[in-house]
């Protein structure tokens, strides 16, 4: 398939997710367990994953597929069912479906928010139809720094003149919207959380930074 076929099915895919986790936010039975590494995961989380595997079986048999719930191999299809699973468990609008394929398709899908941007290597980074380019702004010293709150904020990162306190895919996002400059997340990120990330924000004229591959630090900025 061409790649134009490949956004396509990513982002009918975006349209199942969308439609599984909305119909469950917010609900007072959601079942929410604990993972073996104290993270959550709730039903929504379980039934996107699994309604997009299927999908891809039976539409694009033969294409691997790695997911978080229920793993698999990352040469093909790359799946976050609900990144920000804590926010969508308290009832936080700030979460959404990752999808990524080969490295060069990308789609992240907020609808709570009301939100989604996708790309394609080569094609441009889109939100909600519109273009976005990262913003102009290439000095520290002029930029807004969004951090995880759980690590701790780089010493060099207090030069900047604004800094705000937001992770997951939202800060990722903003900087390849022009919203803000940079994004430092956290340590320890899996592929499901970063595949989609580097797509965007470096077809939005960005830069995807993994200054500390070893132990999976990301920093995403639109400086130059």
């Amino acid at each position: 398939m061409e790649p134009d076929d490949d956004l396509a099915f990513a982002l009918s895919l975006a349209d199942d997710a969308d439609t599984i986790a909305m119909a469950r936010f917010r609900a007072a039975d959601l079942k929410v367990e604990t993972k073996p590494d104290l993270t959550p995961v709730s039903e929504a989380d379980r039934r996107v994953e699994s309604t997009l595997r299927a999908r891809i079986a039976q539409e694009r048999p033969g294409e691997a597929v790695l997911g978080e719930e229920e793993g698999g191999d990352d040469s093909g299809w790359v799946i976050d069912p609900i990144d920000g699973t804590r926010n969508y468990t308290r009832g936080i609008p700030i979460w959404a479906t990752l999808i990524a394929f080969e490295d060069r398709v990308a789609v992240v899908s907020a609808p709570a928010l009301g939100r989604r941007w996708w790309a394609v290597r080569g094609q441009g980074a889109y939100a909600n139809g519109q273009q976005i380019h990262v913003s102009a702004i290439d000095r520290l010293e002029e930029a807004t720094l969004l951090y995880a709150l759980d690590r701790p904020v780089p010493e060099r990162a207090w030069d900047a003149w604004h800094l705000r306190g937001f992770g997951d895919f939202w800060a990722h996002m903003l900087v390849a919207e022009g919203a803000a400059e940079v994004a430092v997340d956290a340590l320890g990120l899996a592929v499901w959380d970063t595949a989609t990330l580097g797509v965007i924000l470096e077809e939005a004229g960005g830069r995807f930074d993994d200054p500390v591959s070893s132990n999976g630090r990301i920093d995403l900025s639109g400086l130059r």
